[in-house]
């Protein structure tokens, strides 16, 4: 509404206001997106976080190929669940360092690991 008096007088105030009530709109409805939910009772909460089989000697030596950050920065993000920003604090660097290293750890694995016969190794 600050802008209202600069508005030229050609302007359509009615579809100024409308795009105003639309954008409100969304940002209203993404707020109560990122509110929690109460619920009786909680979900069992994951096990392994998808954590392959210590039997899969195969992956386990790739994981170990991989470049020291890399290799930590897949470790610790998909094996141990760790957001970004903490694997930076604990390897050196940045969140977008770390999320890169990361991508590239498990691009590498999915082109170099013999999965069920697809191109691309695990998802």
């Amino acid at each position: 509404m600050r802008a209202y008096p600069e508005l030229p007088d050609t302007a359509n105030v009615e579809a100024w206001l409308v795009t105003i009530a639309h954008r409100k709109a969304i940002d209203q409805l993404r707020a109560k997106k990122r509110q929690p939910l109460p619920t009786a009772e909680l979900p069992e909460t994951p096990t392994g976080l998808g954590v392959p089989d210590a039997t899969d000697f195969d992956l386990w030596q790739l994981v170990r190929g991989l470049p020291d950050k890399q290799r930590q920065a897949v470790a610790y993000h998909y094996v141990a669940g760790l957001p970004y920003a903490d694997i930076a604090q604990l390897v050196g660097g940045t969140a977008e360092a770390a999320r890169r290293a990361a991508s590239d750890g498990i691009k590498k694995l999915r082109d170099t690991y013999p999965s069920t016969g697809t191109k691309g190794g695990p998802s």
